[in-house]
């Protein structure tokens, strides 16, 4: 009969510091993506003039996407967001195109108006962009839900079909 050595394991400072980092790591994404991140508080200054703010749009499921006349991605994916709003509106949606603050503020309104944009439409001043995490690449769109929580933040075109059934399950979703 064969014996088998006797292999004691012993628990030693690597494995302890191994477990600490795995822990932390743990902690860290549950931090990240576990929790939504809130909404920050911010005031878009629309086109007409008037101010909506995010702290009046509580309540609404809304997008704010960041913008630019002169970025081919933007203006390839609006028809796609007009088209994703007016699917959505009859549910109550809101949408904010916020214009980033080097777009020349005539260039966004002449977009505006002759391609009937049925959204609101803003001009930044850039503390918009900055609350949002100091936005800088357009577009950059945010879903929030009704509770204010950021749903999902698309830097370049989002994937419409996934955007599409995340708005239909916040909009389910009571207030």
């Amino acid at each position: 009969m064969t014996s088998q050595p006797n292999i004691r394991r012993r628990f030693t400072p690597l494995h302890g510091a191994l477990l600490a980092v795995a822990v932390l790591l743990a902690v860290a994404a549950w931090l990240a993506f576990g929790t939504a991140k809130q909404v920050p508080d911010a005031t878009f200054t629309l086109l007409s003039g008037q101010k909506i703010s995010t702290a009046q749009l509580k309540g609404k499921v809304y997008l704010v996407s960041f913008w630019a006349t002169d970025c081919d991605t933007c203006i390839k994916e609006m028809p796609q967001m007009v088209q994703t709003y007016n699917q959505f509106k009859s549910q109550g949606l809101e949408f904010v195109a916020v214009a980033m603050n080097y777009d020349a503020p005539m260039y966004v309104v002449n977009y505006s108006q002759t391609r009937q944009l049925p959204f609101k439409v803003a001009l930044d001043d850039g503390s918009a962009a900055k609350q949002f995490g100091n936005v800088q690449l357009t577009p950059t769109t945010f879903v929030v839900d009704r509770d204010g929580h950021i749903l999902k933040r698309y830097v370049g075109e989002p994937e419409f079909t996934e955007l599409a059934d995340l708005l239909k399950g916040a909009l389910a979703k009571q207030a």
